[in-house]
């Protein structure tokens, strides 16, 4: 570990070395009008009064900064007064101004020394001018003369006072008193010049300048607009309430950033965050939101602020600390929370680890709007490869008509723009004699140097975000001005008392409602909480090796759009790092868990580190990752992969399903079969073994076998109103009247062995009568069991949804199953007791062993009846009504083959034994074998 402190420490020793040197010029640069300390206050003292106009503020003073700003003075004598005090550090426009509205920007950045407030601050410490920063100027600048040329404000003068505070609160301090007091060192309470009329300030880039000011700012009730980007510390109107920002609601850019990291499934990143309020802030706000969308921090580091290189020095084995952190870190993204001056310490990281040891650190940096990585000093270089395909919630910005025209005018000889000359002595490194500004070993500048040629690292043409919120601040403030001097009051009261009549804080209502349409086409106002009603534009950062970069717009986030429209990206359209080769980047503490698995969150580990399941049968998971498995709707069904619910088909057993076509051709078939024998008996009418088999009751059965076979097509085809009602109850009825045939023919030869013993009683029910009473009476209960069933539970038509996975099965509902099993059990009855008598009956006499084969077929009958209830219990849809199709053709074939075949054959082929002699003769030996 000490070996990797060593080098870091050498070369940022070196890093800095280099920097003091390129800078040290001009940073020890001082006008000839500005004093020494001491020198400041003698001749304060001296300008001392011994009376003056006191106008006392109708506010108590909440802080007494201002009682420690002179305290000899206040101890020499016994009547305050207005004091003057040196020029400091500002610009200003000489012309007589009716309003002033006041810019504060940090464009240097300068060694910290602590500064004590009996005495203004040192304006000669070492200082570095940001390059970039300078634009928020020029803006400034441009807005102001683009209001002056224009009609907002008719007859009215606009001033304007510019301060750089140089990311230093007690800058801020001081710059903010001297533009409250117009140039005047005066205690609080104090109003000593009449003729200035500050109505709003614009500022300040950082947050913890913004809170200086506010507290400041809001004693004298003078409204102040900020266009930095930070938390959400100055959200409470009743602490600031003439508090306005030209930046979204900072609440924007955490919903962001969270749909950001689930968009692209990133749940395992690191996070950085400046070591300070805002970091903190920041950290309260978003983790919530992080956990509640099951995103887990792999990396968390504070980065400290580096306010000197005095402290860099100090710093640097914390910094190393965080280095080899990040480095350890398996994460691919990381989530960096700070503006420019709180990372700081994480460049130096960035540009030690890839300019110096070339080992870039290649992650997906997605950086928040408060820090542009692309603005650093001239002497620095980008670090192109750490920073390649960065995300980064930006400022929006859009063009603004003349802005770059404007840019490309100036000169460093236009004194009146702030700053100018120390900007154009650094970005082009040559020297202004005129203002006694020298460059060791340089030439002068001319006026040929073009800004347009400058890299983008050290200055954009384009208007950054940053820079349109002071476009759009000004404006606002002007909008609000023109407003007040529009309305009829205001236009009375200042005809009477003049612009100066009119105080700050009476703007604020109407700078609170403004609404306007800017230059560029964009609607601007504020919302409740006084920040700019927008969102945030999220960019893609792509870094060439030359050090040219390009920012690309590639989605944004706005609370305020349509629903549906709060978050847009193109995720086609961003360039990611090298390291990642153009696919997008896994940033996952495990595998994701694919389509058609869940999650299942493992022991003692954090949520993001989990196992996969497969959705259970009858469920999906469309998306990674998925939290749990849904159910697919009744109507549809899991694919393979589990991934995608399938519409459900309908299901019934049609004459087109290869199983239908199959039972419909054998039940036309076994049909052709019974209408042939039919056809035999008819045309063999008058044959003895027709006759002695009982003609009438033969009719009967091979008609109910040819209806009950017919029966069988009401069960194939689509499933309708009709065919549920009829099915079952006329296959019940057709089948009971065929078994009770059968019962009949059983009895019929019962009752003839009996009558031909002498002296019998059973001769008088032999005959038709007593057949067709049978037959009649068991078919009538049948009947009367399927009505009683129609009129109480009829059976309907119904949709399965559940019984089957793939399909949605279309049956009839039996409405009342007690009833079915009645009519199914009924029929087992009549056949049970047929098979009994017949099978009692097999061995008594009788022509053509006729109570042999009604037992058999009764045997085959009921066989095929036993084994079809578990068979249909047992299988759902159209099988179960094939099941009973099955059954339907084999038990009446099994009667028609049982019963007739045998009389066929002895018709059709020994037509010899067909005769009464034959007949008589069998009847005789029969008789004489039971005699025997």
């Amino acid at each position: 570990m000490k070996a990797l402190l060593a080098e870091p420490h050498q070369k940022f020793e070196t890093v800095r070395l280099e920097t003091h040197k390129a800078h040290g010029e001009f940073a020890n640069y001082r006008t000839d009008d500005e004093l020494s300390e001491s020198s400041q206050i003698s001749q304060l003292l001296e300008e001392l009064e011994t009376s003056g106009t006191m106008i006392i503020c109708p506010v108590v003073i909440k802080i007494h900064l201002f009682l420690l700003m002179l305290p000899e003075a206040f101890s020499n004598t016994s009547k305050s007064t207005c004091l003057r005090q040196p020029k400091v550090s500002h610009h200003f426009h000489s012309t007589e101004e009716d309003i002033i509205i006041g810019a504060f920007v940090s464009i240097t950045v300068r060694e910290s020394i602590l500064q004590s407030f009996r005495v203004r601050p040192d304006l000669h410490t070492k200082a570095w001018l940001m390059p970039k920063n300078y634009q928020h100027v020029l803006a400034y600048t441009f807005v102001v003369n683009e209001i002056r040329k224009s009609n907002l404000l008719p007859n009215t003068t606009l001033g304007s006072r510019i301060f750089d505070n140089a990311f230093d609160p007690q800058f801020t301090y001081w710059n903010t008193l001297n533009l409250l007091f117009r140039e005047q060192l005066n205690p609080a309470n104090y109003y000593c010049d009449q003729k200035q009329n500050l109505m709003a300030t614009v500022g300040e880039l950082s947050s913890q300048n913004s809170i200086q000011m506010a507290n400041m700012l809001s004693i004298f009730k003078i409204p102040q607009v900020s266009y930095g980007s930070f938390g959400l510390t100055l959200n409470d109107k009743t602490q600031y309430p003439y508090f306005f920002s030209m930046v979204p609601n900072e609440v924007h850019q955490y919903v962001g950033i969270v749909h950001l990291l689930k968009y692209f499934g990133w749940n395992w990143i690191g996070l950085i965050t400046s070591d300070d309020e805002d970091g903190k802030t920041f950290l309260q706000n978003l983790m919530p939101r992080l956990f509640q969308r099951d995103i887990c921090i792999a990396l968390k580091e504070q980065i400290p602020i580096l306010k000197s290189y005095i402290k860099i020095k100090s710093a640097l084995e914390i910094l190393a600390k965080i280095a080899f952190n990040i480095l350890s870190n398996k994460s691919n993204t990381i989530l960096v929370y700070g503006d420019r001056q709180s990372m700081e310490g994480l460049r130096i990281i960035l540009q030690n680890y890839e300019i110096f040891q070339g080992l870039p650190i290649e992650r997906v940096w997605i950086i928040t709007s408060q820090w542009d990585v692309t603005s650093v000093f001239s002497v620095n270089k980008l670090t192109s490869k750490s920073l390649n395909g960065s995300l980064s919630f930006a400022l929006h910005t859009n063009t603004v008509s003349g802005f770059e025209d404007f840019i490309e005018t100036i000169n460093p000889y236009q004194s009146e723009i702030y700053f100018i000359q120390l900007f154009w002595f650094q970005v082009f490194l040559c020297s202004l004699p005129l203002y006694n500004i020298y460059y060791p070993n340089a030439r002068n500048c001319t006026r040929e140097e073009t800004i347009r040629n400058l890299p983008g690292m050290v200055f954009e043409m384009r208007m950054s975000g940053q820079s349109y919120g002071i476009y759009n601040a000004v404006y606002a403030v002007a909008h609000a001005l023109h407003a007040m001097y529009s309305s009829r009051t205001w236009k009375k009261a200042i005809m009477e008392g003049g612009l100066l009549s009119v105080q700050p804080w009476q703007m604020h209502l109407f700078l609170r409602n403004v609404r306007f349409n800017n230059s560029a086409g964009e609607k601007i106002c504020f919302d409740a909480n006084g920040h700019l009603a927008a969102g945030y534009d999220i960019t893609n950062l792509v870094i060439f090796p030359n050090q040219t970069f390009q920012k690309v717009r590639v989605g944004k986030v706005d609370l305020q759009a349509p629903a549906g429209q709060e978050f847009t990206i193109n995720g086609s359209a961003i360039v990611w790092n090298q390291k990642f080769q153009q696919s997008v980047p896994k940033a996952t503490c495990v595998p994701n868990c694919h389509s058609g698995y869940s999650r299942v969150v493992q022991e003692r580990k954090p949520v993001c580190c989990y196992d996969c399941a497969q959705c259970p049968q009858g469920s999906i998971s469309n998306q990674t990752d998925a939290e749990k498995c849904e159910k697919c709707p009744e109507d549809q069904y899991p694919n393979k992969k589990q991934d995608e619910c399938i519409p459900k088909g309908i299901s019934y057993l049609s004459f087109e399903d290869p199983m239908g076509a199959g039972l419909a051709s054998v039940a036309i078939l076994v049909f052709v079969i019974a209408v042939a024998v039919m056809g035999i008996f008819v045309t063999h009418w008058n044959t003895p073994i027709v006759k002695a088999n009982n003609c009438s009751i033969t009719c009967i059965l091979l008609s109910s076998l040819m209806l009950g076979l017919l029966s069988s097509f009401l069960f194939i085809g689509q499933p309708g109103t009709v065919t549920c009602l009829l099915r079952q109850t006329l296959f019940g009825i057709i089948f009971s009247l065929s078994v009770s045939c059968v019962l009949a023919k059983t009895i019929t030869v019962v009752l003839a062995f009996m009558a031909t013993k002498p002296s019998s009683r059973m001769r008088k029910w032999v005959g038709k009568r007593m057949a067709l009473s049978v037959i009649m009476f068991c078919s009538l209960i049948q009947t009367v069991n399927c009505v009683t069933w129609l009129a109480t539970s009829p059976p309907f038509v119904e949709f399965d949804t559940r019984s089957q996975v793939m399909a949605i099965i279309l049956q009839c509902n039996e409405g009342s199953a007690a009833m079915f099993y009645m009519v199914l059990g009924y029929m087992g009855l009549l056949a049970i007791i047929s098979f009994a008598v017949a099978f009692l009956a097999r061995k008594l006499p009788d022509s053509f062993n006729e109570a042999k084969l009604i037992t058999f077929s009764m045997l085959v009958f009921c066989s095929v009846w036993v084994s079809f209830v578990p068979t249909y219990l047992s299988t759902k849809g159209k099988y179960m009504v094939a099941v009973e199709i099955f059954s339907i053709l084999a038990s009446s074939t099994g009667l028609l083959a049982c019963i007739f075949f045998p009389k066929c054959y002895i018709i059709l082929v020994r037509p010899e034994l067909n005769t009464r002699e034959q007949l008589v003769r069998q009847k005789g030996q029969k008789s004489i074998t039971l005699n025997s």
